[in-house]
């Protein structure tokens, strides 16, 4: 849930804020607390926010009803405490009180903690560090807790202030569109400074530069997309060089429109085949899924080392791949050997959060499960992460998921069926197969034992004539 939802939520009014926090499911950048909680259980999920991207913690909600805060003085005042008391350092919390009704109709309130991303380790004053990672706040043991240590020093730049910025100095049209997209009150300066985009002194920081600045390249010159198109599979060296001379651009600008830009340039240059398409005409058929490669690159930009300088991002374009190279390697806490069990871990939290509540990224891990399941769904082979001393590339390649000998040996609509099994990621009947190809049943039937033969479908049923049996992929 994008965490600009929270924000529509607090501005909804007296009768609808309430109810509306109460729906809204608890993610990375939003918690609710019961209004009896105890304080070292706010202070972690205080400490876990500041840890990761930030975010928001009402107090005063609890088992989807509003309890509200106004009997509870005292209790509010020691939650008030509680950055200073038992968080450190101290977690930079901003407090408000928002109107509701609560559970018996009455007017009441609740308690809102706005926690800002930091640029070091928190925790608990008893040396508890909690870190949140999608709708929990982890405890991290010894060794979590060192990488964490190790990826903060180098992750603290977006934070860092421009010293030659200033709130004036932004695009007021990115700046306006991206407060109607937050659903936020109050003035601009005042929706950046929630974001930890601009300092209580009207102070921009390098992530406010990188999204809002007209022209963010000037300051950062490393802060561009460099996409190239080969003419081969293999880049060559010298006089063997394949680049494609006319297809090779740097995109540059403010995040939001660089990404835009960047995605243009690629669906246009992407590596295509001609296939027969649902109209019954031939046409150009994109070898990699366009989920897959704009996922790869939404989550280049945001999580690229921008402090590394006279490093770009590069996207390139062979006839059968594409590779997307970012500056900076994984965060200690991510194994890029095994990217499906990466946790949500931003090097610039700031551009994160922006970028969720303007809907272009959604959370790590989900955005690379939705990558892997693009390209099976293609049949194609599962994206590959290689890490380099300073850069992490991703492979997205167009080969397929089956041994091409084997393919040789399958009937001729075999791949058609795998695929309609991958896309259904669950067991099917033959005449759920059948009218998911749109094949004859004996054409279906034939693929299906083929691919049973090879190991790569399953079938169960109690008997050859069992109405209820079912196709599925194989396990590996």
């Amino acid at each position: 849930m994008p965490s600009n939802q929270v924000d529509r939520a607090l501005n909804s009014g007296l009768e609808e804020a309430g109810a509306a926090l109460c729906s809204i499911p608890e993610d990375q950048w939003f918690e609710r607390k019961s209004v009896r909680v105890a304080p070292k259980d706010f202070a972690a999920a205080l400490v876990a926010f500041a840890n990761a991207e930030g975010g928001v913690v009402v107090v005063g909600l609890h088992d989807g009803r509003v309890e509200g805060t106004k009997d509870r003085p005292d209790a509010m005042n020691s939650l008030r405490q509680v950055p200073l008391d038992l968080t450190s350092p101290s977690v930079r919390t901003h407090f408000t009180q928002v109107s509701v009704r609560n559970a018996h109709g009455e007017v009441d309130t609740v308690l809102v903690a706005r926690v800002e991303p930091g640029e070091q380790v928190y925790e608990l004053t008893n040396g508890d560090c909690y870190l949140r990672v999608g709708d929990e706040s982890r405890r991290l043991g010894f060794s979590q807790r060192q990488e964490l240590h190790y990826d903060r020093g180098l992750a603290s730049f977006d934070g860092q202030i421009s010293p030659v910025m200033s709130v004036a100095d932004l695009d007021d049209e990115l700046v306006r569109s991206y407060r109607d997209s937050a659903g936020a009150s109050g003035t601009n300066t005042r929706l950046l400074r929630s974001r930890g985009l601009v300092d209580e002194s009207g102070r921009v920081t390098n992530a406010g530069v990188l999204l809002f600045h007209p022209h963010p390249e000037d300051h950062f010159p490393q802060a561009n997309i460099r996409i190239i198109r080969y003419r081969d599979i293999e880049r060559g060296t010298g006089s063997r060089l394949t680049l494609d001379d006319a297809r090779d651009a740097r995109v540059e600008g403010p995040i939001p429109t660089a990404i835009s830009d960047a995605a243009n340039l690629i669906r246009e240059w992407q590596p295509r085949r001609r296939a027969l398409s649902a109209d019954g005409r031939f046409s150009g058929v994109p070898l990699v899924p366009e989920d897959a490669w704009l996922e790869g690159l939404v989550n280049a930009v945001i999580h690229r080392s921008y402090s590394m300088a006279g490093d770009n991002i590069r996207v390139e374009i062979f006839p059968d791949r594409i590779e997307i190279e970012s500056p900076g390697r994984f965060p200690g806490l991510a194994d890029p050997n095994r990217p499906l069990e990466i946790s949500r871990y931003a090097r610039n939290p700031r551009i994160a959060r922006v970028c969720t509540d303007l809907r272009i990224s959604q959370e790590l891990g989900e955005g690379i499960r939705r990558m892997f399941d693009e390209m099976r769904e293609r049949g194609l082979t599962d994206p590959a992460y290689l890490q380099t001393q300073g850069s992490v590339r991703l492979l997205l390649s167009a080969t397929s998921s089956v041994d091409p000998e084997v393919l040789s040996r399958l009937p001729r609509n075999a791949d058609k069926v795998l695929q309609a099994l991958r896309r259904a990621g669950q067991p099917l009947g033959t005449g759920d197969v059948e009218e998911l190809v749109g094949q004859s049943r004996p054409t279906i039937l034939r693929a299906l034992s083929a691919l049973r033969e090879e190991g790569l479908v399953v079938w169960t049923g109690k008997s050859s004539r069992d109405p209820r049996a079912t196709w599925a992929i194989a396990h590996d």
